[in-house]
C-alpha cells in the first residue's frame, strides 16, 4: 500500500468496486479499503453445511444481450464470465395470498408479461396495458438507466407520483393491484413510495430475470480481478476510522490500525450518515450535516437460511412472494409481535449442475431495528467477532420457529425436509453491510417529500464524493448506475458515457 493515491475509495460494496474499475480504466491510481474479510458489501456470500448463501443478491434483472445491466457489465468486462441461470420465462415471480389458493404469475418479456396477466385478469386488459406503458415511460425518462447521455435530466413528475395512487387510478381490482405490486420486497415499498422506484426495479426483472450460480459473490470477485488488471489496489481488514485535513482541506484517511493514506479525491461507499459521523462535522455546514442525519433509514430484514436434507425439497426456478392479506400489500412493514411475519419472499440457491432437487432456500421478511436494539452495542463480523449472548440466540431461534410455522402453510412438508437453519437480523445487516440500523435499501424514498432523501454524489467538500445504494437507487443495476453518476462528477458525464457506449459497441 502506497502513501498517496489519486483516489481512495472507502468500502468495497458494488458502488465502490464499479467506481474503482471506471476510474482505474481512466488512468487514475485507485485504492479501495474494506473493513471486513470479504469484498462486495451486499454481494457477500457465506457457506453453511457446504451450501453458498447470498447476503443480499437473490436474483438479477436486465442481463439479456442489449439490456441495460448487460451493457454496463459488458463495459466493465465481467459479463462473459458470469455464471447465471435464467428463471422460468412463464413465471419468474409467483405472488400468493393467504386464503386464496390461486398463484399469480409475473412472466419475462413485456409481451409475455402482458399476455399472462390478461389471461389471469381478462376483464382488466386496459389497466394492464396502461400499467406496462407507464412503466416503460418512467424508465425511459431516466437517462442513465438507458445509457443515454443526450438528455438533460429525468422527468421530475415521477418523483411525486405514488405507486399506490397510480395503481388506484387504473383499476379497482384489489387482487390485480396487489399482484402488480407483489414484488415490493425488492424495494421495501410502502404507500408513499414513488412510482419510479417501483418502475426502475420491476422493469428490470420483466426484461429478464436470472439467478447467480453459486451466489452473487462472483460479481465482486470479477470486479476485483478487473480492477487489479487496470492497476488498482484493494485491501481487506482496513477499517477507516476518520479523515485527515491539511489547511482545512480533506487530505487523508486514517485507518483503525493507524495507517495514514493520502489522496486527491475520496469516494465513500459507506452510508452517508456514517461518513458524516467520521468527519465529526469538519468541513461541512451544520445545515448539511443535520439534513443527512434527519433522512429516514429504510426497514431491515430477518432472513432465514435453510439447508435441506438431500433430495427432499424440489428446486423451484422462480421466487415466491406471499402475503397474509391481499388488502394490505403496502402495510407488511407495519406488523405487530403477534402478526409477524405479515409477508415474505422466498428464493432458492442454484448450483452449476442443478438437479430437480434444491439444497437450500432463503426466506426473507421485514424486521424493525427496534426488535434488536437491546444488542445494538454488540458487533459481530468475521473480522471482529463478539458473542451477543444467549438471549440473542434465543430471540433468533424463536423468530425462526414462528417463520417456519408460516412457511408450513405454503409448503406443508418443509419441516421434514430441513437439515439445519441459520438466521440473520438487522444487526447482521448493519455489521456486514455497514448500513444504518441494518437498512436493506438505504434511505426511504417518499413521494410526499422526494427531495428529503435525495443526495448528490457531490458533497460540500470539493474532493469527497458519495456512491452506493443510499444515492439514487439500490439493487445491482441501481448501484451500478449510482457509481457511473459518481464517476461522471470526476471524469465528466458526456466523456464517461461516450467511453461506455464505445466499449459496448466494440
Amino acid at each position: 500500500m502506497k502513501e498517496k493515491y489519486d483516489i481512495v475509495i472507502i468500502g468495497s460494496g458494488l458502488g465502490g468496486l464499479v467506481s474503482a474499475n471506471i476510474l482505474a480504466r481512466e488512468g487514475y491510481s485507485v485504492c479501495v479499503l474494506e473493513k471486513n474479510n470479504q469484498f462486495g458489501g451486499n454481494l457477500q456470500t457465506f457457506v453453511r453445511d457446504k451450501n453458498i448463501f447470498d447476503t443480499g443478491v437473490h436474483y438479477i434483472g436486465s442481463l439479456d444481450k442489449g439490456q441495460n445491466l448487460h451493457q454496463y457489465f459488458k463495459y466493465l468486462g465481467i459479463m462473459d464470465d458470469l455464471k447465471l441461470k435464467k428463471l422460468d420465462n412463464d413465471k419468474y415471480d409467483v405472488i400468493t395470498f393467504e386464503g386464496d389458493d390461486k398463484e399469480y404469475y409475473h412472466a419475462q418479456g413485456f409481451e409475455k408479461f402482458t399476455r399472462s396477466l390478461i389471461n389471469q385478469f381478462s376483464e382488466e386488459e386496459k389497466a394492464i396495458h396502461l400499467y406496462c406503458e407507464k412503466l416503460k415511460a418512467a424508465c425511459k425518462s431516466f437517462p442513465l438507466y438507458n445509457l443515454d447521455g443526450n438528455s438533460n435530466g429525468y422527468d421530475k413528475s415521477y418523483l411525486t407520483l405514488k405507486i399506490s395512487d397510480y395503481l388506484d387510478s387504473i383499476t379497482e381490482n384489489k387482487i390485480l393491484k396487489s399482484v402488480l405490486a407483489g414484488s415490493n420486497f425488492l424495494y421495501a415499498g410502502e404507500r408513499n413510495t414513488p412510482f419510479y422506484v417501483h418502475a426502475l426495479s420491476t422493469n428490470s426483472f420483466i426484461q429478464s430475470a436470472w439467478r447467480c450460480v453459486n451466489g452473487g459473490g462472483q460479481i465482486s470477485k470479477l470486479l476485483v480481478k478487473k480492477l487489479k488488471e487496470f492497476g488498482g489496489e484493494i485491501y481487506k481488514y482496513q477499517e477507516v476510522s476518520k479523515f485527515g485535513f491539511e489547511e482545512e482541506k480533506l487530505s487523508s484517511i486514517i485507518t483503525k490500525k493507524g495507517k495514514i493514506i493520502k489522496a486527491d479525491i475520496f469516494i465513500s461507499n459507506i452510508e452517508p450518515k456514517l461518513t458524516i459521523k467520521m468527519l465529526n462535522g469538519k468541513g461541512m455546514r451544520k445545515s448539511y450535516v443535520n439534513r443527512i442525519k434527519q433522512i429516514k433509514s429504510g426497514i431491515s430484514a430477518f432472513s432465514m437460511y435453510i439447508v435441506f436434507k438431500p433430495k427432499t425439497f424440489k428446486y423451484l426456478n422462480y421466487n415466491y412472494y406471499h402475503f397474509k392479506d391481499v388488502n394490505k400489500i403496502w402495510d407488511v412493514q407495519k406488523y405487530s409481535n403477534s402478526s409477524w411475519p405479515e409477508g415474505y419472499m422466498i428464493s432458492m440457491g442454484v448450483k452449476k449442475n442443478q438437479t430437480k432437487w434444491t439444497d437450500s432456500l432463503t426466506a426473507m421478511t421485514y424486521m424493525n431495528f427496534e426488535e434488536v436494539k437491546q444488542w445494538e452495542n454488540t458487533f459481530n463480523t468475521v473480522a471482529e467477532e463478539f458473542e451477543r449472548g444467549e438471549a440473542y440466540k434465543k430471540f433468533k431461534k424463536d423468530k425462526a420457529e414462528v417463520f417456519i410455522v408460516e412457511l408450513e402453510k405454503k409448503f406443508p412438508n418443509i419441516r421434514a425436509c430441513i437439515q439445519s437453519v441459520y438466521t440473520s437480523t438487522p444487526l447482521s445487516y448493519r455489521d456486514y453491510i455497514g448500513s444504518n440500523e441494518g437498512a436493506m435499501y438505504g434511505y426511504v424514498k417518499d413521494a410526499n417529500n422526494p427531495m428529503q432523501s435525495f443526495l448528490s454524489p457531490k458533497t460540500k467538500l470539493k474532493n469527497l464524493f458519495f456512491t452506493g445504494q443510499s444515492l439514487n437507487m439500490h439493487g445491482i443495476l441501481g448501484v451500478t448506475i449510482s457509481a457511473v453518476l459518481t464517476c461522471s462528477q470526476i471524469i465528466g458525464k458526456e466523456k464517461l458515457l461516450n467511453t461506455i457506449n464505445s466499449a459496448i459497441s466494440e
